[in-house]
């Protein structure tokens, strides 16, 4: 397969990147597929019948591919958000992929909202209150998955764990200029989480490697004399 022209400034309006999109990825991220996995199994608990899901960042489906069953299965309204409209030729999940910017978004109540691999991107400046609102939109007994990468912790160890994953994007045949050229890309485009960006969210994180992880915070039923909205205000 052609390999994918790294641009100077990254971009998902880029056809190019929107066609390499699937290969890049798994290039760069060896692990993705088995987070998919991970992120898919979770995703079920919170997709009862007729449920209401967003895949924010879609990009081209893969979460909702790997969900199409049960989203068929379950007559789930499944939308699919991406600012992104190189990526629309590219689309392949179940449901319908909306070009939009998430921040502005109208959402309505909804069960699951997923959002891999994209809060990164989104200004620095808003997407912590964007979440915040977000889970005031959650219905009881959903949640929000995140997955994202987030500033090291600093020390020796954040140093071998980013060898770490070079070792395995080379495994994974990515070249050493191509993860360079890409990491120099995303220069002031992709800002990782603060380490502390979900403090006061109950968020409980299911995965990691490296700066990546993987974060699930639910929307929980509360006793009586309780408020619904305890777990969505900041």
């Amino acid at each position: 397969m052609e390999e994918l022209k790294i641009p100077e400034s990254w971009t998902f309006e880029n056809a190019d990147v929107a066609r390499h999109f699937d290969m890049h990825v798994r290039e760069q991220l060896p692990w993705y597929d088995n987070l998919t996995t991970l992120v898919a199994v979770l995703a079920k608990h919170y997709l009862p019948e007729k449920a209401v899901a967003y895949d924010i960042g879609a990009s081209t489906g893969n979460l909702g591919a790997a969900l199409a069953d049960i989203i068929k299965e379950r007559r789930v309204d499944w939308i699919g958000i991406d600012s992104a409209e190189a990526m629309k030729a590219c689309y392949r999940a179940p449901g319908r992929l909306e070009i939009a910017d998430a921040l502005d978004y109208p959402f309505k109540p909804f069960d699951l909202a997923v959002c891999f691999l994209s809060m990164m991107f989104m200004p620095a400046d808003r997407r912590r209150q964007w979440l915040f609102k977000l889970l005031s939109t959650v219905k009881i007994g959903g949640a929000i998955i995140v997955v994202d990468r987030q500033q090291p912790a600093g020390g020796c160890l954040s140093t071998a764990m980013a060898r770490m994953v070079w070792k395995l994007k080379t495994d994974a045949g990515a070249g050493a200029d191509a993860i360079l050229r890409k990491e120099m890309s995303l220069c002031g485009i992709q800002r990782p989480l603060p380490r502390d960006f979900f403090n006061g969210m109950d968020a409980t994180e299911f995965f990691r490697f490296g700066d990546f992880a993987g974060w699930i915070i639910e929307r929980r039923e509360v006793a009586a004399g309780g408020s619904s909205e305890d777990k969505a205000q900041d």
